[in-house]
């Protein structure tokens, strides 16, 4: 009789469990997954001293950092969100993804933003239009980073140096040594913007000779089709007189970055323009750049550096862009 008890007990124990891992089972098929928050883009164009700057803005609900972007010379705020292979590509989708949002900007000159005189268009000039968007976008958010890519980059320091009103900078593809021996003759290659990109920009406004975007920006890395393909056609101008001071920034004689009171992280490819002999900074490592790029930031900057391998100067179209993605916004939690 004890056997059977202890037989019938087994049996009912048994049965519940059964039906407990059941039961366990239906509810979390019953139960949502935890959905990304919702994301919501819009189309602003910002009064500023020469005119309007256009910017993008996607916000996941809940943000409370946006990160104000600046593309480089002859890009516009297609950069930060490359639609071939967006899921790798996207630093916008990236960053939403992650909880950041993004205002995107097209420098003055380009995209949607007005079209001044290109004498006027200085790289410090720039700065001072990111500057004036920044203050009318800070209401809405708690925390602000600025960020940009190559001239874009020159931008953002000289903005964050002079006006103080960021809570962190983001550097990518540029240094403070710039290599001429690679960035002249692709200056030198340039040519007036044809009236079908910008439509009737004075001789000021340059862009790039067909075929060169792979040569000038992506080499060494993979040659892809769609990606250059995507790159020639929605490439844009930039003014002559926007290098000029990105040129004095870097050979220090605008001191903007020793003023930035805010975290920088710099980030780099394999990028001949900013990297290497004769007179670019080392990149042999994150860490050797950083020791080859501290002495141009203060203490409050906390600099910090990293290498993204494979790919030159326009990373964001790197197959392995999503590294430095995840490396940005680990960072940017950090501040905010």
């Amino acid at each position: 009789m004890r056997w059977f008890h202890a037989a019938r007990k087994r049996r009912q124990f048994r049965r519940f469990m059964a039906t407990a891992f059941t039961t366990l089972g239906v509810c979390l098929a019953l139960s949502p997954l935890p959905a990304q928050a919702a994301v919501t883009c819009q189309d602003l164009n910002f009064p500023v001293t020469l005119g309007t700057m256009y910017g993008k803005l996607c916000k996941p609900s809940g943000a409370t950092t946006v990160q104000v972007l600046i593309p480089g010379g002859t890009y516009n705020s297609s950069y930060w969100d490359i639609e071939f292979s967006p899921d790798t590509r996207s630093y916008r989708a990236a960053m939403n993804k992650a909880g950041f949002a993004t205002l995107a900007l097209d420098r003055l000159g380009t995209g949607r933003s007005a079209k001044p005189l290109s004498l006027l268009v200085t790289a410090s000039a720039q700065a001072q239009a990111a500057h004036e968007v920044i203050q009318q976008v800070r209401p809405q958010f708690q925390k602000v980073i600025i960020g940009g890519h190559s001239i874009g980059a020159a931008m953002a320091m000289i903005e964050a140096g002079n006006y103080r009103d960021v809570d962190g900078v983001l550097v990518t593809g540029m240094t403070h040594r710039m290599n001429l021996i690679t960035v002249l003759p692709v200056l030198a290659n340039m040519i007036p913007a044809p009236l079908g990109l910008g439509g009737g920009l004075d001789p000021g406004y340059l862009t790039t000779s067909p075929g060169t975007r792979y040569t000038s920006f992506h080499a060494p890395g993979p040659n892809i089709t769609g990606a250059i393909t995507f790159d020639e056609t929605t490439k844009d101008v930039f003014a002559a007189t926007e290098a000029i001071d990105t040129i004095a920034l870097t050979n220090v004689v605008i001191p903007a970055t020793r003023r930035i009171n805010a975290p920088v992280m710099l980030i780099v490819g394999n990028d001949n323009h900013f990297c290497g002999a004769p007179l670019g900074s080392d990149c042999s490592s994150a860490e050797a750049l950083r020791v080859s790029e501290a002495p141009f930031f203060a203490p409050e900057a906390q600099l910090r550096t990293y290498i993204l391998n494979g790919y030159g100067h326009s990373i964001n179209y790197a197959p392995n862009a999503p590294d430095y993605h995840a490396v940005v916004s680990a960072w940017a939690k950090e501040i905010g």
